[in-house]
């Protein structure tokens, strides 16, 4: 449900999230040396350097960041032990209190997307009883099936206290190819975004905003503001911050007047701020954390 991660960004005072979108070329030699020592340059020595990275930068993080954003691709290229490595990074996170978005922007017909649904955000049968396979606190989604695709993420949150973002308007330079055509006199994102609202309507929660929230891009802020106006009780979360070229000022048309609305990622600037400033993976990292958060609440 948003509003644990609401409760989140309010006590911390800090609307961003950071993106644990992990590579070998991102992960200190050292780190990289011992795994490999140990375990081999193999799929398991590169999942065990991933992990202690992630769990490093959360151990540096947790007490001033309200959640966490791992992409799934990043893990499932390393195979099976990858995707043993983000379970235990999410696992890890939550421990410290940290809220997970998982981005890996599921979505397919009906019965497939149920599936996803319950690999993510619900639990599995098995047998007599059931067991949760991935426990995001919430999921992103793709929209572009239509309803069917999107209704059983709706579902699983209804039921289980879980979010979903759904891709809105992307960050990325090709976005417009498609979510920028036009059909009625609206844009294909404003299609999607009065689609969204519908879809949220029933998941309203006790801060004003609905479960089933928005990505929009920090790239585009004419369009972000845009979209606020359309959906004011949605929550967004906003990627493009930082590496991508997305400003404070961008960022800001994104949130609502009460300064909640939405939420910050950046993922590089973070994770590898010791390769450009120095100092310890942690240390540079929190630095950047703390310096990301402090720019974008002087913009609101």
């Amino acid at each position: 449900m948003i509003d644990i991660l609401i409760d989140k960004i309010k006590e911390k005072n800090n609307p961003t999230v950071a993106g644990l979108d992990p590579k070998l070329d991102y992960v200190p030699e050292e780190m990289k040396k011992a795994a490999f020592e140990e375990y081999g340059e193999t799929f398991l020595g590169a999942a065990h350097a991933i992990l202690n990275f992630n769990k490093t930068l959360i151990d540096a993080l947790c007490d001033i960041v309200p959640a966490v954003k791992p992409q799934c691709a990043y893990y499932e290229m390393y195979g099976l032990e990858g995707l043993w490595c983000l379970k235990e990074t999410m696992e890890y996170a939550k421990k410290n209190g940290m809220y997970v978005i998982l981005d890996a922007k599921r979505g397919d017909i009906g019965a497939t997307s149920q599936a996803y649904a319950k690999a993510y955000l619900g639990k599995t049968a098995l047998g007599s009883g059931e067991a949760a396979a991935f426990s995001a606190d919430c999921l992103t989604v793709n929209p572009y099936l239509g309803t069917d695709g999107v209704k059983p993420f709706a579902e699983e949150c209804a039921a289980n206290r879980k979010g979903i973002f759904v891709l809105v308007k992307t960050s990325n330079q090709s976005s417009g190819e498609l979510q920028d055509l036009k059909s009625g006199g609206k844009f294909i994102y404003e299609h999607v975004a009065e689609l969204v609202k519908e879809w949220g309507a029933d998941l309203i929660g006790t801060h004003g905003y609905s479960s089933v929230g928005a990505v929009v891009g920090a790239t585009y802020p004419e369009q972000a503001e845009a979209l606020r106006k359309i959906m004011p009780h949605t929550y967004f979360l906003v990627p493009g911050y930082g590496a991508q070229g997305g400003k404070a000022a961008d960022v800001a048309k994104s949130f609502n007047k009460d300064g909640l609305g939405a939420i910050v990622n950046a993922s590089r600037s973070i994770m590898c701020a010791y390769q450009k400033h120095g100092g310890t993976l942690g240390d540079a990292a929190r630095q950047e954390a703390i310096r990301m958060r402090d720019d974008i609440l002087s913009a609101l």
